[in-house]
């Protein structure tokens, strides 16, 4: 798609305007000057707002669709996938078949500024979520997921593995993988994530977010001042080690608010859990890692 490079920085003033609707980013004042990876560090809307509109919706939707977003991810919730959604990844062919109206089939630029930060008519599953950052951690190969590591036969007790099995390689380029790996270590050492993984003794790679449920149409918002139940979704992406990726997760805390102060915690736990053996504080320990196969007699 090629729109941006990641030297190439824009002036953030904490808003951007388009028509007669002004976009805000969550910084009053905004960023200053915003480059790719200061985007990513400090969560930086503007930049997002700017780089959607310049991409379009099709291109958009395009570059989601190869990471798994918006489709099953073939996860062993039922046959045929028939206990997975697939959520909603917006495209102009996808808004004409959703609605009848030609009003409401046309789309609107207004629309994929919204997208660009992961709002508007985007809906993604916590484990598309977690699939996606795992293709980012294993540098663009990505995996069907699955629910256990084995199958164990309660006769015999021989274990058959689930074995990981890719299926496809996105053929990403080492020196933009590299600005992306740079910049989600960042964001757990000096940018959104830094509280929660302050002092962490591996390197972790993460993103913070937040999706809408409620629409203050162009006020800026203000968590104290909305209902509890019309708060914004808490999100946390993360893998680790960055070097030797053993485990990718999606944090997804309804109503939780920002990322930083719902999710990463979570994530900062789980992580720890996972990779260190430590419990949080009144947590007990359970070791399953495989489900048993019964026979009917």
């Amino acid at each position: 798609m090629g729109k941006r490079t990641a030297q190439q920085a824009i002036s953030d003033p904490g808003f951007f305007t388009f028509g007669n609707h002004t976009f805000r980013d969550d910084k009053k004042g905004g960023h200053g000057v915003v480059d790719m990876y200061k985007s990513i560090v400090h969560s930086c809307d503007t930049y997002y707002y700017v780089l959607a509109n310049d991409m379009g919706i099709d291109n958009i939707a395009k570059f989601m669709g190869s990471i798994g977003l918006g489709q099953r991810t073939g996860i062993d919730l039922g046959k045929d996938d028939a206990g997975e959604s697939k959520g909603v990844l917006p495209s102009q062919e996808w808004k004409k078949q959703r609605f009848k109206k030609p009003e409401q089939q046309k789309w609107y630029a207004g629309e994929t500024i919204s997208i660009g930060i992961g709002q508007g008519y985007n809906a993604y599953t916590p484990i598309q979520l977690a699939q996606a950052v795992a293709t980012l951690a294993n540098n663009g190969v990505m995996f069907r997921p699955h629910l256990v590591q084995n199958i164990v036969d309660t006769k015999t007790g021989d274990k058959r593995p689930i074995e990981p099995k890719p299926l496809r390689d996105l053929g990403w380029k080492e020196k933009n993988l590299e600005v992306i790996h740079r910049a989600m270590i960042g964001v757990n050492k000096e940018g959104t994530g830094a509280r929660a993984f302050a002092g962490v003794p591996y390197s972790v790679g993460g993103k913070t977010g937040t999706a809408q449920v409620f629409s203050l149409k162009g006020a800026q918002y203000k968590e104290s001042a909305v209902k509890k139940n019309l708060r914004d979704h808490a999100l946390f992406i993360a893998y680790a080690p960055v070097e030797n990726p053993k485990i990718a997760l999606a944090v997804l805390v309804e109503n939780g608010g920002f990322g930083a102060q719902s999710a990463a915690p979570i994530a900062r736990m789980v992580l720890d859990y996972y990779l260190l053996g430590k419990l949080p504080a009144g947590a007990a320990r359970e070791d399953s890692d495989a489900i048993e196969e019964e026979h009917d007699e």
